[in-house]
């Protein structure tokens, strides 16, 4: 008796969306190699919806915006395939990149999250490799992915303690920072985030810390990541990070009463 043949596994690539209008067609070409790509747009006033469906992505409109949580739980939802690769609207696949992904998704191993590093491109210009030292999960089997929550840098949590996390070796292309009014509104939103953040944990800001924060911040980034290598958009990129720490706490001490996890921040 012949055994029935097993399907190979399907892949979704998850993509949240706000104004991404200049983006969002570099990243969705990126992710057509995926068996579904997924897009949960919050309420875009530009043309955003209208490109991704010619991409061919399925879209869902959520304007009622409650927090990156709430939103990335409802992409979720629409999302079918027995793998999910989250990406950003201002990232994109890299075929060896893609190539990595196929395998891993190919070789399918539903005990395991997957952690990807970025390959940073600021204000036209590829920074060091050595500038972007975060790791962050981004490829789950979607048995294991119950929920998402956080005000900012949401977090997955799963059906399973004690998943291991695997690291990909191939860098996904991260276009931050594109200009420096787009570098502006991002570190607001970024700072005004980390500073509600830091309330709900009970913690305090102020001038003095947010030096402190921002000081650490430049030098982490400037002189131990080799900023310094990327020229005037290195150093441009530096100083955002170092500015978004100075304001978190600032934000901390003079807006205390009135921080709110409403702000959209672009996802990237």
């Amino acid at each position: 008796m012949h055994s029935q043949p097993v399907d190979p596994p399907r892949l979704t690539i998850a993509i949240l969306t706000f104004n991404e209008e200049r983006l969002i067609g570099r990243c969705l070409e990126s992710a057509a190699f995926a068996d579904e790509v997924v897009v949960v747009d919050s309420g875009s006033t530009d043309k955003t919806v209208e490109v991704a469906r010619s991409y061919g992505a399925k879209v869902f409109v959520h304007p009622d915006w409650r927090g990156f949580a709430v939103q990335r739980n409802r992409l979720l939802s629409y999302c079918t395939g027995d793998f999910v690769f989250f990406l950003d609207a201002d990232e994109v696949i890299s075929p060896a990149f893609q190539r990595e992904l196929q395998a891993v998704v190919a070789a399918d191993d539903r005990r395991a999250v997957w952690c990807v590093r970025w390959q940073l491109v600021a204000f036209g210009r590829v920074l060091p490799r050595t500038m972007s030292k975060t790791c962050v999960v981004r490829l789950f089997p979607r048995c294991l992915i119950d929920h998402f929550e956080g005000v900012v840098h949401e977090e997955a949590s799963l059906t399973q303690s004690g998943v291991p996390r695997r690291m990909m070796r191939e860098l996904l292309v991260h276009y931050t920072n594109p200009d420096v009014a787009t570098s502006l509104a991002k570190m607001v939103q970024y700072a005004m985030l980390g500073a509600c953040k830091r309330k709900a944990s009970g913690k305090r800001g102020g001038v003095l810390r947010g030096l402190a924060a921002g000081g650490v911040a430049f030098t982490r980034h400037y002189v131990i990541r080799l900023g310094f290598l990327g020229g005037g958009a290195g150093f441009l990129y530096c100083l955002f990070k170092a500015l978004e720490s100075f304001f978190r706490y600032a934000a901390l001490r003079y807006d205390y009463e009135t921080l709110s996890d409403d702000v959209q921040r672009r996802n990237g």
